[in-house]
């Protein structure tokens, strides 16, 4: 069985999202996608998240309909106390539930791979899953290349020569499997959703119908412009 592993904050869900799982699900025959929400991302310590289980229920609702779209609470603070939410860690656990001819396939967009070398046991984490990349025009072959940590990383004059060649298509590596899909991608993030439930505007055409209609009634994102108001009120 083919296994994706959506990751993210999810604060909150929303369309582009969807349609990125969507068109892996079909580009590589995954059975079923587990949408992860990391309840304590190392990568955004310190910053204001709005609560875990605000975040799980509103992908919940995004993915109602979607037989093979699945909520995962395995990264939510019962399973996995109250450390930071390693992929590495997650996809430990992960494959303790699955047989072990399952292929787990890790969903994650270019400019977070970018970083990939930085991240908790890289190695490992390429090693023991594949990745699909969703990619954006304007990235190439050496760009992706040389995001690799240094020991997977191909030689110098490798990505000097790819430095004008897109990044599309599979890479296969010894110790890691990429596979780049391209022509994916909608204009929206979480920072314009949360923006627009501040101001008061619709949000079905970011977020769906249900998340929109969630967000509305616990006052989600409002809460939030609330209290920075209140604190530029007190320093004025």
């Amino acid at each position: 069985m083919n296994v994706g592993l959506f990751g993210g904050t999810f604060d909150p869900i929303h369309r582009g999202h969807l349609t990125v799982a969507r068109a892996a699900q079909q580009r590589f025959a995954l059975n079923r996608i587990l949408f992860v929400p990391a309840a304590s991302p190392p990568h955004k310590q310190g910053q204001q998240l709005s609560p875990y289980t605000h975040r799980y229920a509103m992908v919940s609702l995004a993915v109602q309909g979607e037989r093979s779209f699945i909520p995962s609470p395995i990264e939510s603070p019962e399973e996995r106390g109250n450390a930071p939410s390693y992929s590495i860690d997650t996809v430990r656990r992960l494959e303790k539930q699955l047989k072990r001819s399952d292929r787990i396939f890790f969903l994650i967009g270019m400019d977070q791979f970018q970083d990939i070398a930085k991240w908790r046991e890289p190695e490992a984490l390429l090693r023991e899953t594949e990745f699909i990349v969703m990619n954006r025009p304007g990235w190439s072959l050496a760009e992706v290349g040389a995001s690799l940590p240094p020991s997977l990383r191909p030689p110098a004059q490798t990505i000097k020569a790819t430095a004008h060649w897109p990044a599309a298509g599979d890479i296969v590596l010894k110790g890691a499997t990429l596979h780049l899909l391209t022509d994916v991608s909608e204009k929206i993030s979480a920072t314009q959703i949360r923006h627009a439930a501040q101001s008061g505007r619709k949000l079905d055409s970011l977020v769906g119908p249900a998340v929109a209609e969630y967000i509305r009634k616990t006052g989600l994102y409002k809460a939030k412009l609330n209290l920075s108001n209140t604190r530029a009120m007190k320093g004025s």
